[in-house]
């Protein structure tokens, strides 16, 4: 082998080693961990914890002798919205997202539950049988100010869900016979049924790009997963099996 291409082994050698070096040297990518709130009865009774997402470091954050659920994340990752029975009636609480500065937002005889927030972070809807004794939907600031009653009749209504722009919030509802699904502008106003089957629908979630809706459905036969268009449009059966499928939720 002559000098020159000695030269070019020797050259082609170094890089490939250099190449491996490298790769081996580049760090993978981090596992990017964000927290869950649950559920656990674990201590006694139902409290709300958080975990990260591999299911490490499970801290309880509320601790009373009533019960604490629904526990609903604001969207910055900061606090946490739940409701509980610890003053004798159930109302809407919020809290840091470690347990601390655990604050009342609603106050009255009545039931309240079910928080969720808006998108912006500034207003949580709810469900509250204040006014006739079956559940309405309200929305209040995040402060608890301001709360004010979107649906008005004498079915129950529940399960809001706010669209990804604030805009909208879907909801289900026994107003026409049966339980459908419908949709109306953050301000309570252009109720519109999206859903007409003699069967239950119900627990809608929005898609992150706000183009369609999942929701649970009785319609044949058992509950299943179904997909439609925001428009009510296009409904789709996505799961099919003799069990119970439900409570869909849209990775965001």
């Amino acid at each position: 082998m002559n000098t020159k291409n000695l030269r070019v082994l020797t050259l082609l050698v170094v890089l490939v080693t250099a190449i491996i070096l490298i790769s081996c040297c580049v760090p993978e990518k981090p596992f990017i961990r964000s927290r869950i709130a649950f559920i656990s009865g674990r201590d006694g009774n139902d409290e709300i914890y958080v975990m990260d997402s591999d299911g490490s470091g499970q801290t309880r954050l509320t601790n009373n002798p009533a019960y604490d659920g629904g526990p609903n994340w604001s969207p910055d990752g900061r606090q946490i919205a739940f409701y509980s029975y610890r003053d004798g009636n159930w109302e809407i609480y919020v809290m840091n997202s470690d347990g601390s500065g655990q604050t009342m937002l609603t106050n009255n005889p009545a039931y309240d539950g079910g928080p969720n927030w808006s998108p912006d972070g500034t207003q949580i809807a709810f469900l509250s049988d204040r006014d006739n004794f079956n559940k309405d939907i309200y929305v209040m600031n995040s402060d608890g100010s301001e709360q004010t009653r979107l649906t008005n009749n004498p079915a129950y209504d529940v399960d809001p869900d706010w669209s990804p722009d604030g805009v909208w919030i879907a909801f289900a509802s026994r107003r026409d016979d049966n339980k459908d699904i419908y949709v109306m502008n953050s301000d309570g106003s252009e109720q519109t049924r999206l859903t007409n089957n003699p069967s239950l629908d119900g627990a809608p979630n929005w898609s992150p790009d706000g183009v369609w809706i999942v929701f649970s459905s009785y319609r044949d036969g058992n509950f299943e997963v179904y997909v439609m268009r925001a428009d009510g449009s296009g409904q789709t059966r996505l799961t099919n099996n003799p069990a119970s499928d439900g409570s869909p939720a849209w990775q965001p």
